[in-house]
């Protein structure tokens, strides 16, 4: 281990200290950079991202190595990452190139709780459906919904599921003058703006809000219920009422939790569940890898990484969320604009 990564390792060590004293040090997540979404078929994924969602391709690598294999839990393993940008924002789409995983169940519903998605802001939600239509995208909703002005949280806002060619679920939203970040309201030319959020389904907001917000530092935004006809119809998931809790780090998108209240049917993530399959997506953030590592021991959660991995001139490593949902979290020292 080289002497910078030790010099890292104390810095971040200190920082673990002051946290769990209550001397006020910085969240252990301090941002989220991107979204890592797996895919079958990178060259058309990156076309179908590029050419139909607007997004900018930066940056297409591999990696592989015991290091890797470590970080990821996959034994040999090659893995390609395409890191594309929409306005201010990442995804991440990685290829495992070998070993392959097992596909998504072919009876996915968004109610099970290894559902995720991004949350696409558009400027003008009947252009961006009316392009998706042209494009021939897989409907998951029945069409765009515009959530009832009773409910003082969500009215107004218009909303579109839909799958990429892969079947990963994603999102377009708009939101009307008043809500969301006022950056989603500045004059622009463009259809496609970035991306809110990422959403989960969780099955106890408590048990998830111990880990995003008690352990690893990320704020709550906002909380609402939403149900009735147009949620229905948006998740597709017939009864829909959920509970939807806001959470966001210093910078970068939202962590959306989705509980539902009902039906009470979703499945959970399969417990041998590993990063090379199909439904496996992760939250990448810079943190403080120390402090995040002695987080998750004190609270029993789930590692993906045996532990702490030096990789890049700097430390990662992957756990999981009460629910399976997958974090990377890479040291606050590592080269800026560096992907998973």
């Amino acid at each position: 281990m080289s002497l910078r990564i030790l010099a890292t390792l104390c810095l971040l060590t200190l920082g673990a200290i002051a946290r769990a004293d209550g001397s006020g040090a910085a969240p252990i997540v301090a941002s989220v950079d991107s979204i890592g979404i797996t895919v079958d078929d990178m060259d058309r994924a990156v076309d179908f991202y590029t050419k139909v969602l607007g997004f900018e391709k930066l940056e297409l690598r591999e990696v592989s190595g015991e290091q890797y294999e470590r970080l990821y839990g996959v034994f040999g393993m090659r893995l390609a990452v395409a890191t594309l940008r929409l306005g201010d924002e990442r995804i991440d789409l990685m290829q495992f190139l070998a070993p392959r995983g097992r596909p998504e169940p072919a009876d996915s519903r968004s109610n099970d709780r290894w559902f995720q998605h991004v949350a696409i802001i558009v400027s003008d939600m009947d252009r961006a459906y009316a392009w998706l239509r042209e494009h021939k995208v897989e409907h998951a909703s029945t069409g765009p919904q515009l959530l009832p002005a009773w409910n003082p949280n969500a009215g107004g806002i218009s909303a579109f599921y839909f799958r990429d060619p892969d079947g990963n679920h994603l999102e377009v939203l708009h939101f009307p003058a008043g809500k969301g970040d006022p950056k989603w309201h500045r004059k622009s030319e463009r259809l496609f703006l970035g991306i809110d959020h990422t959403a989960i389904v969780v099955d106890d907001t408590a048990a998830s809000l111990d880990f995003y917000r008690d352990a690893l530092g990320l704020r709550v935004a906002g909380a609402s219920e939403n149900y009735g006809l147009e949620q229905e119809r948006l998740n597709n998931v017939f009864g829909a009422r959920l509970r939807i809790t806001a959470l966001r780090a210093a910078r970068g998108p939202g962590v959306e939790l989705l509980e539902y209240l009902a039906p009470r049917t979703g499945r959970p993530m399969p417990v041998d569940s590993k990063a090379n399959d199909d439904w496996y997506w992760q939250i990448n953030t810079s943190a403080a890898v120390v402090a995040a590592d002695a987080a998750v021991r004190r609270g029993h959660h789930i590692y993906v990484s045996p532990g702490p991995q030096a990789v890049e001139g700097g430390l990662q490593l992957i756990i999981r969320d009460p629910d399976g949902h997958a974090l990377l979290l890479r040291d606050h020292a590592r080269r800026e604009g560096t992907s998973p």
